[in-house]
């Protein structure tokens, strides 16, 4: 048990796991696009972990230090791009960066989170830019489309976890928890049914097969389920389309 708290909170607590989570989620998409370079997915991850320690620490007495954390990984991340890429691909993460900065933030009267079912949406599109934008040389309407809905769903649950706490409305508490399902439910759907056509075979099955854990997991989301079933067990249905890919290609 000590070890499980112990993982918790150096991992999952940190933002560690959600960061890597959402860079194999780009990786995913990379490798079906044929543009997988390391360079790029140490961008990415920088860039989820500082937007995601910032998001969480703002408020805390550790702010400063947090400002100075985002600085180094900007500076970071500017000279990885100028070094591997160009400056249209260092524009493209300032844009994003700023997406990220208008969800939530301090020094905002009104942010993305304050706005009433708003969030999840943000979300999926700040996630999806990434893997459809990017990390491409031109924007890919598919790509965006499966990771939006995608990303969209798996949010989802989490304001189910959060409907007793949330401050500002969101659909577990408008329309109820079934009903909040059945709209992820759709949006999977939406997702894998587009990635089917879409992805090359390998990869679409890869997806589709993420797609049916994914519905498990948001089939048994209930509001007092400990936060591990959500920041572990549903964070890591983004990362499954590429562990998926890694056994079938190499098992």
């Amino acid at each position: 048990m000590n070890i499980i708290k112990i993982l918790k909170k150096t991992v999952i607590d940190s933002q560690i796991y959600v960061s890597l989570m959402g860079t194999l989620f780009a990786v995913f998409f990379m490798k079906e696009q044929n543009t997988f370079r390391f360079p790029t997915i140490l961008l990415i991850f920088i860039t989820y972990f500082s937007g995601y320690i910032y998001t969480k620490y703002q408020y805390t007495k550790y702010f400063f230090r947090i400002l100075v954390l985002n600085a180094i990984a900007g500076i970071s991340c500017a000279f990885l791009i100028i070094h591997n890429h160009n400056e249209v691909r260092l524009l493209k993460w300032f844009i994003i960066v700023v997406l990220g900065l208008l969800y939530n933030s301090f020094f905002l009267d009104v942010y993305i989170r304050k706005i009433p079912l708003l969030k999840v949406f943000y979300v999926g599109l700040v996630w999806a830019l990434v893997n459809c934008w990017l990390t491409l040389p031109e924007f890919s309407p598919p790509i965006f489309l499966i990771s939006f809905f995608y990303i969209t769903a798996l949010v989802l649950p989490f304001d189910i976890r959060d409907m007793n706490s949330d401050t500002v409305k969101t659909f577990p508490m408008m329309i109820g928890i079934q009903n909040t399902k059945y709209i992820a439910y759709g949006l999977v759907f939406i997702s894998s049914l587009i990635g089917v056509f879409y992805l090359k075979p390998l990869y679409a099955l890869a997806f589709f097969l993420s797609s049916i854990i994914t519905y498990i997991f948001i089939y048994f989301s209930e509001n007092k389920r400990d936060d591990t079933y959500f920041s572990f067990g549903v964070e890591t249905c983004s990362a499954l389309p590429f562990l998926f890919l890694l056994i079938m290609e190499y098992f």
